[in-house]
């Protein structure tokens, strides 16, 4: 008797653990494992500055449009909007089914909300610039206007109206920031300094939700059933451990711990992609070195085109910079679609920098410097780094061998030196610039601006650039734009040396996600096909 009540209790155990095992399986399969490369300091969308921040904000945040795989504007928490002839006002409609994680629904008055928020002098966001497209916006944040003169409005529970400064053709992708993401206004206002940094406050309406943050340990995510378009997403989870080691990452992917990771050492991208894991994504930046247009010898344009000729981009990738980077002949990253031809605006344009060294030397010649003779002493300005030492050894040597000019070194503290360069107390200085949304305009607006790091000021260029932001004909500010940043490099305002890409390793099953150009991988379409 006794071992058939033995017998029976253990089969039901077995029984009870190949049900277990099962749903252990099942609850697994569609788990996400990605090695975040640093903690966020906040995932406040109106604080957070970082990629690692905006990665995990892209998961359980969504704006009114959300970038798709080409990098242009979808519809998001807006299922449709109206713009007006003049480009100057839109009007959203908010899907009726959008809600926040904790069930509640998402108005349009939390976009206003979150928007002042943003925009609240007091406040004091880095990322206000980004609204400043915004009727009275930048007013606001000046205190120059109120809060209520800002171009953004809660007409109903599902309508907001937004009102331009001017038109802005690439408003749409602006929307997808996160900067203009919404937030939950009661939650917010319960708890204004901390409800980013815990799980339990921290209401998002992406697809995704964080169910537990042990901060510089890791996050896990569930996906959030109350998202408008859940159906759509099929990861049940995602945990992604945190590690600001490229070697550690790495160690967690070949012990199979996690499936994906950014920025693999370089040392190991020989033979990550002999093993076909690794990959490589456009990244929306450009490395690049600043002249000075206002200072000595580089207040001569002949200067600056001769030693904009007078380097090997290849040499320089291949044997200094590797990591995947492609040489820079222009401006503009790779990566930008046009929408007007959908066509890649930088393979439209082409390049803009050349390399000829005879001609360099000519025109150091017509300068008055003939071989190098008698030209002022130059100095490279870069901010401490072993990779940025490196660049700026190999470009001295450059210049020494192709042109007979010589050049020191200098390396200042990132603080210091981007005071600098601010402040113009530099003759070329090292820089670099990222995209903060899919459109050329991104990289064009840079020297449009009075308080450029170049000096640079160009009545013809600024003339381009207000165009081309005045008109809402994509064709027409496409070749605008294009048109510009050929005055840019007439002008020799910059060296282009490469444009930056996103390193990145994945296991084959990992299916469904995309790369932005911004550098963030959506996982909302993701899936695990084992």
């Amino acid at each position: 008797m006794y071992k058939k009540i033995l017998l029976a209790m253990m089969m039901l155990v077995m029984l009870l653990s190949l049900t277990v095992g099962c749903s252990k399986s099942d609850s697994n399969e569609q788990v996400l494992r990605y090695a975040l490369e640093a903690e966020p300091a906040t995932l406040d969308p109106a604080k957070s500055t970082a990629i690692p921040e905006s990665l995990v904000e892209l998961q359980i945040f969504e704006g009114l449009t959300r970038l798709d795989a080409k990098d242009q504007p979808a519809a998001g928490v807006a299922e449709r909007w109206e713009v007006t002839p003049d480009g100057l006002k839109y009007v959203f409609y908010l899907r009726q089914n959008a809600k926040w994680s904790n069930g509640d629904p998402v108005t349009a008055g939390d976009f206003e909300f979150a928007w002042k928020r943003v925009l609240n002098p007091e406040f004091a966001s880095e990322n206000a610039y980004m609204l400043f497209s915004i009727k009275n916006a930048q007013a606001y944040n000046e205190k120059k206007a109120a809060a209520d003169a800002v171009g953004v409005k809660a007409l109903n529970e599902h309508t907001l109206e937004v009102t331009l400064e001017k038109p802005t053709a690439y408003f749409l992708s602006l929307a997808a920031f996160h900067a203009f993401y919404p937030v939950h206004s009661k939650t917010v206002t319960a708890s204004p300094d901390k409800w980013a940094n815990e799980v339990n406050t921290l209401v998002g309406n992406g697809p995704f939700k964080i169910t537990n943050w042990v901060h510089s340990g890791q996050i896990h995510f569930a996906k959030n059933d109350q998202y408008w378009d859940a159906a759509a997403v099929k990861l049940t989870k995602m945990e992604w451990p945190i590690s600001d080691s490229q070697s550690t990452r790495l160690s967690l992917i070949e012990n199979k711990q996690v499936d994906m990771m950014v920025e693999p050492p370089v040392v190991e991208h020989d033979r990550l992609n002999k093993e076909g894991l690794l990959q490589i994504s456009p990244y929306l930046g450009t490395y690049y070195y600043v002249f000075n247009t206002q200072k000595a010898p580089f207040d001569n344009p002949k200067v600056r085109k001769a030693l904009t000729l007078g380097i090997n981009r290849d040499a320089l990738v291949k044997n200094v910079i590797k990591g995947g980077k492609k040489p820079a002949y222009a401006w503009v990253a790779p990566g930008l679609t046009n929408p007007s031809t959908g066509k890649d605006f930088r393979e439209e344009g082409g390049n803009y920098a050349i390399e000829d060294i005879e001609l360099a030397k000519k025109l150091l010649t017509e300068a008055g410097y003939p071989g190098g003779q008698g030209l002022p002493p130059i100095t490279i300005l870069f901010n401490t780094g072993e990779i940025h030492k490196s660049i700026a050894e190999a470009i001295q040597e450059m210049w020494k061998q192709n042109l007979g000019v010589s050049a020191s070194l200098a390396n200042q503290e990132s603080k210091v030196f981007l005071e600098s360069r601010t402040q113009g107390e530099f003759q070329v200085a090292r820089a670099s610039w990222v995209g903060d949304y899919a459109d050329p305009m991104t990289f064009m607006d840079v020297f449009n601006d009075p308080t450029n790091d170049a000096k640079y000021k160009n009545p013809a260029y600024n003339n381009l650039i207000e165009k081309a932001q005045s008109t809402m004909d994509q064709k027409v500010r496409m070749q605008i734009m294009h048109d510009g940043e050929k005055v840019l490099f007439d002008d020799a305002v910059i060296l282009p040396l490469y444009y930056t890409t996103q390193p990145f390793v994945a296991r084959p099953y990992v299916k469904g996600y995309f790369w932005s150009v911004l550098g963030l991988a959506d996982f909302k379409t993701a899936y695990i096909e084992k």
